[in-house]
């Protein structure tokens, strides 16, 4: 007598999203997605400078999960959650980042080397402000930070030379760039 199937198979199929449909997918969403929106949250408030638009940011992320949901479930909604707020915050930079041609109205300024005394300007106020946002840092992060950014060691190296774990380099990487980011680009608060 042949041996029936193992009644999980189906459920396996499932599970990983084989033949799901759209009220499957929403079930799933609702159950193991929708739980993480406080992480995804504080990712997002973490990662994008303009806190106006991380409602909008969001409601991105779960269009992007709920549609690849449809193709397949993920086997960690977490970690892909996570991964496709990532991906959508590197899209919007880039795009941010593109100039149209028609924008550009005078082609000898893309031939020039040298900026003009304007951009000189704003680029010296920059690197005052990022100096003083350094020197606000606790020394072990500005030191890391430093080792990092600006002398390019990996962290390996930079815990060998601070006589510390790998571990502890990367927290205070983690540290010191977001406490710059909040210095330089946080918001401000209104002076009397």
């Amino acid at each position: 007598m042949a041996e029936r199937p193992p009644e999980t198979s189906r459920e396996d199929a499932n599970a990983r999203g084989a033949g799901m449909t759209a009220p499957e997918v929403e079930a799933w969403f609702v159950r193991d997605v929708l739980p993480l929106e406080a992480v995804l949250m504080q990712f997002l408030h973490r990662n994008w400078r303009n806190k106006s638009e991380i409602a909008d940011l969001r409601q991105d992320v779960y269009v992007r999960v709920f549609e690849a949901a449809l193709q397949k479930i993920p086997d960690s909604p977490r970690a892909f959650l996570l991964a496709t707020a990532r991906n959508l915050i590197v899209d919007r930079v880039r795009r941010e980042n593109v100039v149209p041609i028609e924008a550009i109205a005078d082609w000898e300024v893309l031939a020039r080397d040298e900026p003009g005394p304007d951009r000189q300007i704003m680029a010296r106020e920059e690197l005052h402000r990022l100096q003083a946002a350094l020197d606000r840092l606790p020394p072990r992060c500005h030191e890391a930070v430093v080792l990092r950014q600006i002398e390019g060691l990996s962290r390996r190296e930079i815990a060998g030379r601070m006589g510390i774990s790998e571990k502890t380099v990367k927290r205070h990487l983690a540290d010191g760039v977001r406490a710059l980011a909040d210095m330089l680009y946080g918001e401000r608060p209104d002076k009397p």
